[in-house]
């Protein structure tokens, strides 16, 4: 999959992020990196909502997740169980969040386990990167549903 393969079906798929514009900047293996400039995305004190900050860093774990799946050849529906987001520092401009697996998690394990059981959770972080910094973080728990638990 390309960041353009990716991009198009997030907003294909998940309009949300067409009207945030988000990009999608690199992706690998295991690691994904998604922009989002300020204009769509602004509060009422010209910095980033924090509801915007929150989606792009979901989208970003989310979309780690699922490219993941997709190059093991195993489709699957995907879904954020819960969440909790740190904001540590105001966004006052364009930026990115970056999601890339944990050293603990064990991909292994998960993908048995979805393989097994048809279903499967996973926790992944996403950082927000405003100006070098680590503007924000997010630890997701995101449940996989092999396609015929669908």
């Amino acid at each position: 999959m390309t960041p353009s393969d990716l991009e198009h079906y997030l907003h294909d798929h998940i309009p949300l992020s067409r009207a945030m514009a988000v990009q999608v900047i690199s992706l690998s293996d295991d690691k994904v990196i998604l922009g989002a400039p300020l204009a769509p995305n602004i509060n009422h004190r010209d910095t980033v909502f924090g509801g915007s900050a929150s989606s792009v860093a979901i989208l970003a774990a989310w979309s780690l997740l699922h490219i993941k799946l997709v190059a093991a050849s195993f489709p699957s529906r995907v879904v954020i169980q819960r969440n909790s987001m740190d904001y540590l520092l105001p966004i006052a401009g364009d930026f990115t969040a970056v999601s890339a697996l944990e050293p603990t998690e064990n991909w292994d394990r998960f993908v048995r386990m979805l393989s097994r059981k048809g279903v499967a959770r996973i926790a992944i972080t996403s950082e927000l990167i405003y100006e070098d910094a680590v503007a924000g973080r997010l630890h997701g728990e995101f449940v996989a549903f092999a396609n015929d638990r669908l």
